[in-house]
């Protein structure tokens, strides 16, 4: 009897690792090339073994208390802006619709969603969103006395190289690009009303 050589499938997309048979175990140890060339099963296993660990009730708790806080306070100072009507609008009337939105949201997670068991845990890398929220703050806060174009340079560079990982090529570059862009179109072209040095 002749033997027959049987050869292992492969994925679609190619390459020289055995598909997982059906039914299998796809959490064993994974192939170490290139994406493209696992399935769909160690796809999963991967990212399921790399994600941040899940987030507790208290976590769940206290950021939609951080919400509905935002929220209650956003109220607060639209109010104190003015509403208007639809037909008049004041300027506190957008972000009181925003605001009741929030609080919404907030409610809705605080009662109903604190269960979740998608919510990641706070990491070190939560702190990036509030980095940028503090940096983008300080940009507002400075803009009035020394003009847009020092801050927002500054900004493009700590969001590109420390919380994007750029490196520092490609980050003075956009930030160059960036800032003289904003300066063109807003103070040249349009003539807009910002403070600018130059």
């Amino acid at each position: 009897m002749i033997p027959v050589n049987v050869t292992p499938p492969v994925p679609a997309g190619g390459g020289s690792h055995a598909v997982a048979p059906s039914g299998g175990d796809a959490s064993g140890p994974l192939p170490d090339g290139d994406l493209d060339e696992l399935t769909p099963e160690q796809l999963a296993a991967q990212w399921e073994e790399e994600k941040p660990p899940a987030a507790g009730a208290l976590a769940n708790m206290a950021s939609s208390l951080v919400v509905l806080g935002l929220g209650i306070g956003s109220l607060v100072l639209s109010v104190a802006m003015g509403l208007g009507t639809p037909a008049a609008p004041q300027p506190g009337l957008w972000p009181f619709i925003i605001s009741c939105v929030m609080v919404a949201l907030g409610l809705f997670q605080l009662i109903i969603g604190r269960h979740n068991r998608d919510a990641e845990k706070f990491t070190r890398m939560s702190m990036a969103p509030l980095t940028g929220l503090v940096t983008l703050a300080l940009m507002v806060a400075l803009m009035p006395a020394i003009g847009f174009e020092l801050p927002a340079l500054a900004l493009c560079i700590v969001w590109m190289r420390f919380l994007g990982g750029e490196t520092w090529r490609s980050t003075l570059l956009v930030s160059a690009i960036v800032v003289a862009s904003f300066y063109g179109i807003f103070v040249l072209a349009l003539n807009a009303s910002i403070p600018h040095l130059f």
